[in-house]
């Protein structure tokens, strides 16, 4: 189980983590091991520059799953686009071959699916089935430590 935490700032403290779901445009089988190494290192950089917090992505070839908190003022809608918006212009800058695959400027779809998770017992049981997206899906149980967790797509560890 995840370690309860409550993110504090100057005028608030909050515990919210969502679980965001969205697939690539057309549903196309995109997610190669080259796409998704891009896709980690831009959500770091996102990490950098917003209050948002990564916790766990996982890929499947078509659509990425996100566990992540950020601060109250940011909007669900607002993670999302920042996410798509951002992603989508490093694939496209440093994987120019991918527009072929689409049509249009979009790598994502326009729609998303968001819920928020409970701090207990849910939390553990949304966070293995987001990591384990994109592998064999065998009935295991991961260690569910967040401290310096590596984030992994198609069993790479990022």
């Amino acid at each position: 189980m995840r370690d309860v935490v409550v993110e504090k700032a100057s005028h608030c403290g909050w515990q919210i983590q969502y679980h965001v779901v969205f697939p690539v445009k057309y549903r196309r089988g995109l997610l190669d091991e080259a796409v998704v190494k891009i896709i980690m290192m831009t959500a770091k950089e996102i990490e950098e520059r917003y209050d948002i917090e990564f916790e766990q992505i996982g890929c499947d070839k078509d659509h990425v799953h996100i566990l992540c908190t950020a601060h109250p003022k940011i909007a669900p809608g607002q993670i999302v686009r920042v996410f798509k918006s951002i992603t989508a212009r490093e694939l496209f800058k440093r994987k120019p071959d991918l527009k072929r695959d689409l049509w249009g400027d979009e790598f994502w779809t326009d729609g998303y699916y968001v819920a928020t998770v409970g701090e207990r017992a849910d939390w553990g049981v949304v966070e293995r089935y987001v990591k384990n997206q994109g592998k064999n899906q065998k009935k295991s149980y991961v260690n569910l430590s967040f401290s310096n967790t590596p984030w992994s797509c198609h069993g790479v560890v990022y």
